[in-house]
């Protein structure tokens, strides 16, 4: 019987043992099959220890199996990634869609618990649960827990391209830390998304999610200064953005449309293209991107989305019809303790001119932020705030 438990801790033992190693004798020619080997050898010692039986090690299959050079796909529907691969077996059916993303975001991309739920927005104790119900769903099931054939691509894309998706925030929006950029994990996300574009060119929401993860990691240069303290879009010197990621971007968001299957990533693409055709914040188009907004509700009903509509209206139209579309959201139970809500609500009370109370909610905001940076960005507006400037 597979015990995915165990396997876990037998990878957590190779990668550990690899970063003792290959800082001192250099990377292995094949790191994959590397850390299979110790990994494998780790499980069957575990299990030696604990006086079990053999540790079923087809629970490892495709976690680091040797493979051509990352990034490569030889043709449509064969997955020579190691990582990719991994992720598409992870994502096994006869699970809940939510519960495949978790699982992977878990095992394979290594996030926390409090980070699975905060992308998510649910509480962590229900993140863990539903982690530990899929473990048991899978275990004793090796026909489900295999890796995908080429005709298996398909139906296991949608929770692919989320997780892909989610790395990618958790790496260019860190959640906790000291540091607002997580360049591991948005690399990871870019290489994953590319890969699959190439092994699936035809796929429209490849396509855009390829162009949305290019389009915003190329605005990343310019979103920390030289301290590593956060800018927000504003601000950002946009000479500094990546030309080369927005020209590549931009060529993916083509090939999607050109496509014509329409889809929640596309859209974001196409906001993400807004931002970067912009000479400067104020010479955005902000009425176009309210109405991207719009219809990506549509496709992905979600009041994070809305809050992002609310700053689109905001700029597009002024604090007053802004504040109207907020306060209904922030109805939504989902947003309740989310520091998110509460920048959004500063901000509008701020650009209304209620100083004294944008400043309580900065700093509100800033007690439920998890980052260090963000922290301090919010802690330092709330100051500004009790202290605004002669007829602000």
């Amino acid at each position: 019987m597979g015990d995915l438990d165990a396997a876990e801790e037998a990878l957590q033992d190779a990668w550990l043992e690899a970063l003792v190693a290959w800082r001192r004798d250099g990377l292995p020619l094949r790191p994959g099959a590397w850390l299979l080997t110790v990994a494998r050898r780790r499980a069957i010692d575990r299990r030696r220890r604990r006086r079990a039986a053999p540790l079923d090690l087809d629970a490892l299959p495709a976690a680091v199996a040797p493979a051509a050079a990352p990034g490569e796909a030889n043709g449509e529907g064969v997955v020579d990634d190691d990582q990719l691969r991994l992720i598409f077996t992870c994502c096994a059916p006869g699970l809940p869609s939510e519960a495949q993303v978790a699982l992977t975001l878990r095992l394979v991309a290594g996030l926390t618990v409090a980070e699975i739920a905060r992308a998510f927005l649910t509480p962590e104790a229900t993140i863990a649960q539903r982690l530990v119900r899929a473990k048991r769903a899978l275990r004793g099931h090796k026909a489900v827990w295999r890796e995908p054939g080429p005709g298996d691509l398909r139906a296991r894309l949608p929770s692919v391209l989320e997780v892909i998706y989610l790395v990618f925030n958790e790496g260019y929006a860190a959640s906790a830390g000291p540091d607002l950029l997580r360049h591991d994990l948005v690399d990871a996300a870019l290489r994953l998304a590319a890969t699959l574009a190439a092994l699936l060119p035809r796929e429209a929401e490849v396509r855009g999610l390829a162009a949305l993860l290019d389009l915003t990691a190329a605005r990343g240069p310019a979103r920390t200064d030289a301290d590593g303290a956060l800018v927000l879009l504003e601000d950002q010197d946009r000479t500094r953005w990546d030309r080369a990621l927005i020209g590549r971007g931009r060529a993916h968001l083509a090939a999607a449309l050109d496509l014509a299957r329409p889809g929640p990533y596309q859209i974001q693409a196409a906001i993400a293209a807004c931002h970067c055709e912009a000479a400067s914040y104020a010479a955005t188009d902000w009425p176009q991107i309210v109405a991207l907004y719009e219809a990506l509700e549509r496709h992905l009903p979600s009041p994070l989305v809305t809050l992002n509509r609310v700053v689109a209206l905001l700029m597009a139209e002024g604090p007053a019809a802004a504040w109207s579309l907020f306060e209904e959201v922030a109805a939504d139970p989902r947003l309740a303790g989310h520091h998110r809500l509460e920048v959004v609500r500063a901000d509008l009370l701020r650009r209304r001119g209620r100083h004294a109370e944008a400043a309580r909610t900065y700093a509100r905001a800033a007690a439920r932020a998890g980052n260090a940076r963000e922290r301090a960005f919010l802690a330092a507006r709330a100051a500004a705030c009790r202290n605004p400037p002669p007829g602000s």
